[in-house]
C-alpha cells in the first residue's frame, strides 16, 4: 500500500542528510561580469581589438537600450573604454577592453574553470 504524501514528507524531512565535505571558501563571482549581457560584451571585446556599438548590438543581439545600460555599468567600473565621434554626420561608439577588464575577464574564467574542476571531482 503506497504512503501518504504526509508520510513520505515526514521521513523525508526526519532522515540524517550527509554533512557536506568541507572545501575551501570559493571567492565570490564577479557579479558585474557573471551577468549574460555584460560577459557577452567582455568576452567580444576579448576577441577584438574595438567593436562599435552597432557591432556589439548584433553580435549580441540586443536592442540599443539594453546595450547602453551594460556597456555603461562595464564603462564605470573601469572594464571597457568608449570613445564617442562622428563619420560625416553619423555618431560612432566604439569599444575596447581594458587592462583591468581583461584581468577581471581572466580572473572570471579562472574561478570558473575551479569550480567546473572541483564539480568533476
Amino acid at each position: 500500500m503506497a504512503k501518504s504524501n504526509n508520510a513520505l514528507r515526514a521521513n523525508h524531512e526526519t532522515a540524517p542528510h550527509p554533512k557536506p565535505q568541507q572545501t575551501a571558501p570559493v571567492p565570490d563571482l564577479d557579479r558585474l561580469i557573471h551577468e549574460r549581457v555584460r560577459l557577452g560584451i567582455v568576452s567580444a571585446l576579448a576577441a577584438n581589438e574595438l567593436l562599435t556599438f552597432n557591432d556589439l548590438k548584433r553580435l549580441l543581439e540586443i536592442t540599443d537600450g539594453n546595450l547602453s545600460v551594460h556597456a555603461r555599468k562595464l564603462e564605470d567600473a573601469g572594464y571597457i573604454a568608449c570613445a564617442k565621434s562622428f563619420e560625416g554626420r553619423m555618431p560612432r561608439t566604439e569599444y575596447r577592453l581594458t587592462d583591468s577588464g581583461r584581468k577581471a575577464l581572466e580572473k572570471y574564467l579562472d574561478h570558473m574553470e575551479a569550480l567546473i574542476r572541483a564539480m568533476r571531482k
